[in-house]
């Protein structure tokens, strides 16, 4: 079986084909971005109309496949901008109809964590996930798929976002708020939110906002800022880990391709003797190879999904799927 993916939560449009053996024959996409500035959803969902086919095609061209040769569609179903999740899915409805093959709307955040769990060793993982709007700590309890912790206010990508934009920096934040911290040659402190399982970063941001208006250094309150937002994320997936006894720790979401993110949670791990898995960038990141396993795995498990009723969920929590295939 082949399952085509498509991913249209926020700024990515992506297009993924994926074997029902795991092999991953394609994983395409198109990002909206702006040199200053940030999302406008009207903005966006005009740009994944715009460049939709031409992924369409890149990835099958990319696996060597026509399109008859897909067996089964998936789309980000949510959580997501609204109106990004409706181009997504009525080109998924589109294919679907026209090739008269299966269609299954999946969750975003929890395809993040089966790609990782596909693409690493990672059998029995907590997931720091971390990306624009999402920012949560899970792991399977229980019989499901639960949230251990998650941002009060805004995601961690939205955070360095916006903290980009009062910069003049530009969107996405993330990269370049990483490249300026590397710049950065004092810590200023910064309001550190953590309540119990739990991250805000809203404070933090009206802080910076104002050190920006007295003239701090861009440099290092970059560097401030991932030092104190990703202490934050380590020391709840760290408070996760020792709550569900678990050994490993596997990072989702664009904001873990961040260096040193990605080296904080390495060194708790180690502290901990627990694993640290990371998937290569190309998953970490919103990416339509991950909307097609998921997909695939749903499908195994029996899951069915009717074409002319089926619909976006803009504000799906990951609690709130149930995770049949586990």
């Amino acid at each position: 079986m082949i399952c085509l993916g498509i991913e249209s939560t926020a700024h990515t449009f992506g297009i993924g084909i994926v074997t029902d053996k795991g092999k991953i024959l394609a994983n395409e996409k198109s990002v909206f971005t702006t040199k200053t500035g940030g999302m406008i959803p009207k903005e966006v969902a005009e740009h994944h109309e715009k460049v939709a086919e031409e992924v369409i095609e890149k990835a099958l061209v990319k696996a060597g496949l026509k399109l008859e040769d897909i067996n089964l569609i998936s789309f980000s179903q949510g959580p997501g901008l609204s109106p990004s999740l409706i181009v997504g899915m009525n080109k998924a409805k589109e294919l679907a109809g026209k090739l008269k093959i299966p269609l299954i709307g999946v969750n975003h955040c929890i395809s993040h964590l089966e790609v990782g769990s596909l693409l690493t060793k990672a059998k029995d993982s907590v997931l720091l996930y971390a990306s624009g709007v999402n920012t949560q700590i899970i792991a399977f309890e229980g019989g499901k798929y639960r949230i251990f912790g998650e941002t009060l206010d805004i995601g961690i990508g939205n955070f360095l976002d916006s903290a980009a934009r009062e910069m003049k920096i530009g969107f996405p934040g993330g990269p370049k708020i990483e490249a300026l911290a590397k710049k950065g040659k004092r810590y200023i402190e910064l309001p550190y939110s953590v309540k119990g399982m739990d991250v805000s970063f809203g404070g933090m941001l009206t802080n910076i906002k104002q050190k920006i208006k007295k003239g701090f250094s861009k440099e290092d309150l970059a560097f401030s800022m991932q030092e104190t937002a990703f202490a934050m994320l380590v020391e709840v997936s760290e408070r996760a880990m020792a709550h569900c006894n678990k050994k490993e720790l596997l990072l989702g979401g664009g904001v873990c391709c961040n260096k040193r993110l990605q080296e904080m949670a390495k060194q708790m791990c180690k502290d901990r003797e627990a694993e640290c898995f990371i998937p290569p960038n190309e998953f970490l990141v919103d990416n339509a190879a991950m909307i097609a396993w998921l997909g695939i795995i749903e499908h195994k498990a029996g899951i069915k999904q009717e074409t002319e009723i089926i619909d976006i969920k803009p504000y799906w929590r990951t609690d709130q799927v149930d995770a049949v295939w586990r």
